[in-house]
């Protein structure tokens, strides 16, 4: 057994989204998400096969759904489910400070 803590070991130099999975079981996969003014790029959407559920612990961002005209303006403690096959994406994230998440993916079929 070894305790980790979720705010260290962090890159200090982002030139892109880091991702790092924590845990990968049958159906589901928990990821820590460090964004620092990286967006999705233009023109591109996320379409996954299985549902996200997504938690900003720290920074702020904006996301966006392809079906839908506004912005989802999130803060530290706002979290929201992206059901499999909704067309999302990451519009913007702070340049001033890191922008971290923790992703839950919950898959409709094992991985």
């Amino acid at each position: 057994m070894q305790v980790h803590n979720y705010y260290q070991h962090i890159p200090q130099e982002l030139g892109q989204e880091w991702i790092e999975i924590l845990l990968q079981r049958p159906g589901v996969r928990l990821e820590r998400i460090v964004s620092r003014g990286q967006a999705t790029p233009e023109g591109e959407w996320y379409d996954q096969d299985g549902d996200e559920w997504v938690l900003l612990l720290q920074g702020a961002a904006q996301l966006k759904f392809a079906d839908q005209a506004q912005l989802y303006p999130l803060f530290p403690g706002d979290y929201l489910l992206i059901p499999a096959h909704c067309r999302h994406r990451v519009e913007w994230t702070s340049p001033e400070e890191e922008t971290i998440w923790l992703a839950i993916h919950f898959s409709h079929r094992n991985e």
